[in-house]
């Protein structure tokens, strides 16, 4: 293989290495550029000498100053470079931006389930959540029972997912980073893919109320006092009821009411939907540094080929946008769009602050080893993922989505949490983009994982379900593997193909953001 960096903008002063193998000290690229050391795959070379203080460009932008002489043809990495401060967001203005007329997507459907409140699921699952951790033991004894027991009596339901997670009790639940947690609960059991059919197991003690965690008036079924009771007593359990003479009888009492929700959750079938019905949540996670040249841009173009058919995008990751606030302000649909954007970055600057910490602190060993120096250049590349739509909303966390088009989720950056969340917001399908290389996976949702790079889909051949490495060599443009991604999307919703971690049956746990204080 001849040597191969790629250089992103014509006023980069970096390049990436794309040998598999990096280059050694001697190689020779772009007419001139000789390596004055080994180089590994993914990481920068100096395309010119930098004198401390100068600026290292990247995507176009500063991702970092030279701390010292970096000469011509020189690794540059984490080490020798420093951080530029975020942009300060007071000083970004907004002009309202001109959005030019697009052509309407028309003419690509998937087969979904059609829920009664309009959304739409692409699996059918019986979910079981909780209003408080003590019960955990009992609900994952109870979703292994159902899903051996009751299931094979029900061949339209996917599967059983028990929603178990560490909040509930011990907590300050009139505190106002409380309501994070407690919506996020809410809104994940009102996701499409479990068609209103949510069980909610609980102890009784509590300071979470499940009753909390029922859906409300939001266009589902509660609209008087009569239904609320029936919906209570349909859908909550408390094993503290003095109606249960030990476990067994809990766990009848449970599997009582699974049948009940089993047997609506059955008469559900596919059908015919458009792309507008589509919610896909775009995230990333053990990225490197070809993140933000093929798997991103390449999920972007994805979500345009969405939005441009009426569907709903979003993008998270606070910390993973932070620094390219800039690029995405002028991208926003309205003023009050922009200033909500902003607030969130502000609104997360604080939360870092609190706790001792900021931004820097995002960027693992691993976004280091893949070539990544630092949370600026990590941004820049996370950022594509969200394509070139203009930005409809801004959702807090643990909100639902009210708008369909591209929207900002507002999440932490962790895999884990961003996801929950992400769920939370209404997503019916997840596209997850590695470098490095994650086993990732949610029971509630298909994960479609996209490796950045060909070494790592090869290596994980049976864990990466789309390869975007292609893009590295020119073997294949963003739009084509665009396309053929956005094609992959309508299958797994239809339910024709099956993502990696579902064929494996290899789940993460939720994880709720939990901002508030514990008593």
């Amino acid at each position: 293989m001849q040597n191969i960096v790629i250089k992103t903008n014509p006023i980069d002063n970096v390049a990436i290495v794309a040998n598999p193998t990096g280059l050694k000290r001697g190689a020779i690229v772009l007419d001139g550029v000789v390596f004055e050391e080994d180089i590994p795959m993914g990481h920068k070379v100096a395309l010119k000498s930098l004198n401390e203080g100068d600026e290292v460009i990247r995507y176009g932008q500063i991702i970092g100053y030279a701390n010292r002489l970096i000469e011509k043809g020189s690794w540059v990495n984490e080490s020798n470079i420093s951080m530029p401060q975020p942009p300060n967001l007071e000083n970004i203005s907004y002009v309202q931006p001109t959005v030019p007329q697009v052509e309407p997507l028309k003419n690509f459907t998937f087969q979904g389930f059609k829920n009664a409140d309009g959304s739409v699921g692409t699996k059918n699952v019986l979910g079981i959540t909780t209003s408080v951790q003590c019960v955990a033991g009992i609900t994952n004894f109870i979703e292994n029972k159902i899903r051996k027991e009751l299931l094979p009596l029900y061949p339209n339901v996917d599967d059983v997912v028990a929603f178990n997670h560490s909040y509930g009790c011990g907590i300050a639940i009139d505190a106002p980073a409380a309501i994070i947690p407690i919506r996020t609960i809410k809104h994940i059991a009102k996701n499409p893919n479990f068609g209103g059919e949510i069980m909610i197991i609980g102890l009784g003690c509590e300071k979470l109320r499940p009753e909390r965690l029922l859906p409300d008036d939001d266009g589902l079924r509660l609209r008087s006092a009569s239904d609320t009771a029936t919906e209570r007593s349909r859908s909550i359990l408390y094993l503290q009821d003095e109606q249960f003479e030990g476990f067994y009888e809990m766990v009848d009492g449970i599997m009582e009411m699974a049948e009940k929700h089993l047997q609506k959750l059955n008469q559900r079938k596919r059908e015919t939907c458009s792309v507008v019905d589509l919610v896909v949540g775009m995230q990333c996670g053990g990225s490197d540094a070809f993140s933000g040249l093929t798997g991103n841009p390449v999920a972007g173009f994805a979500a345009d080929l969405i939005v441009k058919g009426g569907g709903t995008v979003f993008f998270s990751e606070v910390t993973e946008v932070r620094d390219a606030i800039h690029l995405l302000v002028p991208r926003c649909e309205s003023a009050e769009v922009a200033q909500k954007l902003k607030d969130e970055m502000a609104w997360y600057d604080n939360y870092l602050n609190q706790g001792q910490a900021d931004r820097s602190a995002n960027t693992t060993p691993g976004n280091k080893g893949g070539g990544l120096s630092n949370i600026v250049e990590k941004a820049l590349g996370s950022v594509v993922k969200s394509g070139t739509s203009p930005i409809v909303d801004v959702v807090s966390p643990g909100e639902k989505v009210r708008k369909k088009g591209l929207n900002f989720v507002a999440t932490p950056a962790s895999d884990f949490a961003c996801g929950t969340l992400q769920l939370a917001a209404g997503m019916n399908m997840h596209v997850f983009i590695t470098g490095r290389g994650t086993p990732y996976g949610l029971n509630m949702v298909p994960v479609i994982k996209v490796s950045s790079n060909s070494k790592l889909a090869n290596r994980w051949h049976d864990l990466i379900d789309f390869d975007a490495g292609p893009v590295a060599f020119g073997q294949k443009t963003i739009e084509e593997m665009g396309w053929e991604l956005f094609r992959l999307i309508l299958e797994i919703a239809s339910g024709n193909k099956k993502v990696a971690t579902d064929k494996l049956g290899l789940y993460n746990d939720l994880v709720l953001f939990n901002p508030g204080p514990l008593t």
